[in-house]
């Protein structure tokens, strides 16, 4: 696994990282730890370094798992954890208040089996919180050695300025793929400006660029993709001529969509390091070959000019998830 440093930090990591949200928490029956263990330990021998997780995650149990399965080669990993969110619980609201930060990385600290977090994200802008605070009070942690380094997730252009003038940004975590691509409009080029990575979550287009669901595709009930404008049946319809354009492709690299969907991305930026979830082995190992597939610049420059053309039907968030981000 070749890898890559986010942004000017110095922070060096593998070119693919593993979010774990899955395993625990956001779509369906959470993985049998067994299983999950297994994931774990198989990315770690792939050559992936780099593990998201969250306290909301869970909450609390993906964190737990984390510092269980990672603790043997806990100087050989990047953990990147996350606060801001009420007791944990996106429902709740968001809570960013000093205290309540110092609060979560302690507990963290605990649940990880660790005495620092590599990369300590704020979940999602808290407007009742004034960022240069909360930047400020992950400055302290830094200084204490608890955090070494600092990153912001979905936020907005001015947000990230903001918050860089006082305590550098390390990443910014956000949605982006072939599915979504607002961050070209003004945050990638604000990071780039600025020194800052981007670590994209649902690289995958939350499974739809793997070409795996349709519109009679049915989720579990507890699947978070069940209230998602973009997977209801018509704008699954309607967006197939994006999973027909990766799959073609595909078929002209010998690779798979997945594959094709990561090193488009990778391609992007140096400083982009995706993070697809998966709670499956073979998943798992497929979407590692597309950090060792190369798309020539003929085959990017086609990607680019039919994306160009695709509308993609469907809001990402239904409205009150959608009202958090961006800010």
């Amino acid at each position: 696994m070749q890898r890559r440093l986010l942004g000017n930090s110095g922070l060096e990591v593998s070119a693919l990282g593993l979010g774990c949200m899955g395993l625990s928490f956001g779509y369906g029956k959470p993985t049998e730890k067994s299983e999950a263990i297994k994931l774990l330990r198989s990315a770690y021998e792939l050559g992936i370094t780099f593990f998201d997780t969250a306290e909301a995650y869970g909450p609390f149990s993906n964190e737990e798992l984390l510092g269980e399965v990672l603790a043997p080669f806990r100087s050989e990993v990047v953990i990147a954890t996350k606060f801001g969110f009420k007791n944990g619980k996106p429902d709740l609201g968001t809570d960013s208040r000093p205290e309540t930060i110092r609060s979560v990385a302690e507990a963290a600290l605990k649940r990880l089996k660790t005495d620092y977090i590599d990369l300590f994200y704020q979940h999602r802008v808290d407007t009742n919180v004034p960022i240069e605070e909360v930047a400020g009070t992950v400055e302290e942690l830094i200084k204490e050695g608890k955090v070494k380094h600092f990153g912001l997730s979905e936020a907005g252009a001015a947000t990230i300025r903001k918050a860089h003038a006082v305590q550098p940004v390390t990443a910014l975590q956000s949605e982006y793929s072939m599915f979504f691509r607002e961050p070209e409009k003004e945050i990638i080029p604000t990071l780039e400006e600025l020194g800052i990575g981007l670590v994209p979550f649902s690289p995958l287009g939350k499974g739809f660029l793997t070409g795996a669901i349709t519109k009679y595709t049915k989720f579990e009930k507890d699947d978070f993709r069940n209230i998602v404008p973009r997977f209801q049946p018509e704008n699954i319809a309607a967006n197939q001529g994006l999973v027909n354009l990766v799959h073609t492709i595909a078929q002209h690299n010998n690779a798979t969509p997945a594959q094709v969907a990561l090193s488009w991305l990778l391609a992007q930026k140096p400083w982009i390091v995706p993070i697809p979830g998966t709670t499956k082995l073979h998943r798992l190992q497929e979407n590692n070959g597309g950090a060792n597939l190369s798309l020539s610049d003929d085959e990017l420059s086609r990607i680019n000019a039919a994306l160009a053309t695709i509308k993609i039907s469907g809001e990402r968030y239904p409205a009150q998830l959608q009202a958090r981000v961006g800010k």
